[in-house]
């Protein structure tokens, strides 16, 4: 695993069309940036192992518990909404 260590507002570029930037960093938790082709798929780790177990991907991502308080965020919208589960 290469590891590299960025600033707010600094990027690493994988190959000639994938850019992630740091956009944001409040306590524990880093916002990331990424710009990349339209045909690449980009999923948050727990997102794409449900995914490959067969879950479709927007019941995926509804379904991804949100560590902190255990409730399911509707994070396609950015609704802080969810359901208990």
């Amino acid at each position: 695993m290469l590891v590299l260590t960025r600033r707010l507002g600094e990027s690493i570029a994988i190959d000639d069309d994938i850019k992630i930037t740091v956009v944001q960093i409040k306590g524990k938790q880093v916002r990331l940036g990424i710009e990349a082709p339209r045909d690449t798929a980009i999923h948050r780790e727990e997102v794409y192992r449900a995914i490959k177990k067969g879950v479709d991907p927007e019941k995926a991502e509804e379904a991804v518990m949100d560590s902190d308080s255990g409730v399911a965020q509707n994070h396609l919208n950015g609704s802080e909404e969810g359901v208990r589960l």
